[in-house]
């Protein structure tokens, strides 16, 4: 089964979000068969930030919705919003 590349723009719940506290409860608690594979922060304005996260999972039914109740199921995490969805053997810039 093909492996799919998801990249989510993942926006703090309040100012005080400690974003670092969110990236280790996210590479932590992901569902069996998906990982973060890579971040970056992401300026949004007047200081804030979000998190732009790619993460790896199985392309089947059912997984997108997993991954994205596992973010927001993180204390921090406020909205989120998929960016891109890929095959992980094509490169995402």
């Amino acid at each position: 089964m093909a492996r799919l590349v998801a990249r989510i723009r993942i926006l703090p719940a309040e100012a005080e979000s400690d974003l670092e506290s969110v990236l280790s409860s996210m590479k932590s608690s992901m569902p069996e068969g998906m990982e973060m594979k890579g971040h970056a922060m992401e300026p949004i304005a007047f200081g804030l930030k979000a998190i732009v996260g790619d993460f790896t999972l199985e392309d089947a039914e059912g997984q997108m919705d997993k991954l994205e109740e596992a973010i927001r199921g993180i204390d921090g995490v406020g909205e989120i919003e998929v960016m891109n969805i890929s095959r992980q053997s094509v490169k995402m810039k």
